[in-house]
């Protein structure tokens, strides 16, 4: 429909309604949607362009800041793979192959030829913005680093790692915390017959990171020996450039789920939680254990076993000074002190091929408050234990290191004493009452009815080495009442083997271990068996097996030492 309207001096042209002529108004709706989409294909150019731009320059600045900022923080060359830039969520930064060379500054001396890399990365990445880029020193929250490898070298061959002057000046990027995974610490030694130190750490958080201040640390370990997993939080440094040894350190730590059968002769399942300080050259360790099921391989008798200890740990060779460990085992507690070292031994680089090496344990065990049951139940197989009663020892201990059980290398050696003694077994038991009765002259109680309601208590004392799986004795005396029995001899710890000789002296004479007849007949032999004041001397042996042991004379075996005095137990 038209609408005219008439004025007067104008002629008024006739406006169509948009209905009546569709075409008029889409061409002028369709530039505008071109000139739109114009616009936005020039400022997507101009952006792709932009950041292209941003990534081309940002690259080569980025890389030389990573360069500058640890070869400012090491004093070495450093040398970078690969590095890539993305935009996907801000400034995303990527590389591979990041190494820093073991070559110390001019003012030391470069390290030997052929030694590792003092750092390597596998690949890291960490995020910033545009602006962030353009600040000195650049600020970045988190990196995340992939397969670290930090290999130190021995004191007086390690790099000045102090930032401070003109070094410090060339830090041109600053981190709040390091995140990693896969990482391998390697301590270095020039100690002869030392192999480095060396770490395997599952996980690593670093916060405070910081030159010439002490970072904050999180870590999670896998010990290989025994198998477990460590984890620990605490503080390291600042470190120390003159004096390594002397970096503090200071945290707490737990290790779970030790598995003891990765130790060859041992079993059980370990726990342990502590807290460590000091400098790194001598932390102070002071902790406890827990293992439920502790057990030997010789007797493979589970007992319990519980340990509060001091320790002084050298971070720097992996040596530890056990000052003391207070151990209960059972029933009876004792305390340890010593040292464990390490050595390379073995094979290869280390015990059958260990890139730890072994150790060399030397320790001295004092046991004021034992029972002899529970050191018989933990390394002899006889079940139940031979003999019961309160036991004082002792003794030095060497495990030297090899990959053979612990039972075929270890090495015992000191005096004992058990006081009111008895034999478990009863056929044991009953001989030895039975011997006490006569050997007192009450002949006619040592019989099966006489003898049913006693019990002879025994005291022994010697001297005792264990190795080779034996339990060789000198200078026993045991003593029972009416008679003391002096002998030397062999014990197998698998119990298949008695092979025991002495002599055996009573208060009685021979003809009153008897009645009847044979009293009568045997005091015409009184004198020949009264010899050092004693009533009755006579040799005896001890043979046979666990099962099936034999007590008789022994007039065929000459024995010059059996008798003798045992010498005081070793200091």
């Amino acid at each position: 429909m038209h609408q005219i309207t008439k004025r007067k001096g104008f002629k008024i042209v006739p406006e169509r309604d948009s209905a009546d002529n569709p075409g008029s108004g889409r061409p002028r709706s369709k530039r505008v949607w071109m000139w739109l989409g114009g616009i936005f294909l020039l400022l997507l150019a101009a952006a792709l362009g932009t950041a292209a731009y941003v990534v081309h320059q940002a690259e080569p600045i980025l890389r030389a800041r990573v360069v500058e900022t640890l070869s400012a923080r090491f004093h070495a060359p450093v040398q970078l793979g690969e590095m890539h830039i993305s935009l996907r969520h801000g400034l995303g930064v990527s590389g591979s192959g990041l190494v820093v060379q073991g070559i110390t500054g001019a003012d030391q001396p470069a390290l030997q030829s052929g030694a590792p890399p003092l750092l390597e990365v596998k690949s890291f990445s960490f995020g910033t913005d545009v602006f962030g880029l353009l600040r000195t020193p650049m600020h970045v929250s988190t990196v995340y680093v992939n397969g670290l490898k930090l290999n130190l070298p021995p004191k007086g061959e390690r790099p000045n790692m102090t930032t401070n002057g003109q070094g410090h000046s060339k830090i041109s990027i600053v981190v709040d915390r390091i995140v990693c995974d896969d990482a391998t610490l390697t301590l270095g030694t020039n100690k002869p017959g030392k192999l480095p130190l060396e770490f395997d750490i599952t996980h690593l958080l670093l916060t405070d990171v910081a030159p010439g201040e002490p970072f904050q640390f999180v870590a999670t370990l896998v010990n290989p020996k025994p198998v477990g997993n460590i984890a620990s939080n605490g503080s390291f440094g600042p470190w120390n450039d003159n004096s390594p040894g002397d970096t503090p350190v200071n945290g707490h730590y737990s290790f779970t789920n030790a598995n003891l059968a990765s130790i060859k002769g041992i079993g059980g399942m370990l726990s342990s939680t502590g807290m460590y300080y000091g400098p790194l050259n001598a932390i102070v360790v002071d902790g406890s254990t827990d293992t439920p099921d502790f057990s030997i391989d010789l007797a493979n008798h589970p007992m319990p076993l519980h340990t509060d200890f001091h320790a002084i740990v050298d971070g720097q060779t992996g040596d530890v000074t056990l000052d003391p460990v207070q151990a209960r085992l059972s029933h009876s507690s004792f305390s340890v002190r010593g040292i464990v070292a390490r050595t390379p031994g073995g094979n290869g680089p280390g015990v059958n091929g260990s890139k730890n090496g072994g150790h060399n344990i030397a320790l001295n065990v004092v046991m004021d408050h034992g029972r002899i049951e529970d050191m018989l139940q933990l390394g002899v197989k006889t079940a139940p234990p031979l003999m019961r009663g309160p036991l004082q020892m002792k003794a030095k201990m060497e495990i030297p290191p090899g990959g053979i059980s612990i039972t075929q290398k270890l090495v015992v050696d000191g005096g004992f004493n058990i006081q009111d003694a008895t034999f478990n077994n009863e056929k044991v038991q009953q001989t030895v009452d039975k011997l006490s009765l006569r050997a007192e002259g009450k002949p006619k109680l040592a019989n099966p009815v006489g003898a049913a309601d006693y019990k002879a208590d025994s005291t022994m004392s010697g001297h005792v080495h264990v190795g080779n799986g034996s339990i060789d004795l000198s200078h026993l005396v045991y003593t029972i009442p009416g008679a003391q029995v002096f002998v030397d001899g062999t014990y197998s710890m698998d119990g298949k083997v008695f092979d025991i000789h002495g002599k055996l002296r009573t208060t009685a004479k021979v003809s009153q271990m008897t009645t009847g007849f044979k009293s009568f007949l045997l005091k015409a032999a009184d004198p020949f068996f009264s010899k050092n004041g004693a009533g009755t001397e006579v040799p005896i042996r001890i043979t046979g097996t666990k099962s099936e042991p034999h007590f008789g004379l022994d007039f065929g075996h000459d024995d010059k030492t059996a008798g003798q005095t045992p010498p005081p137990p070793p200091k």
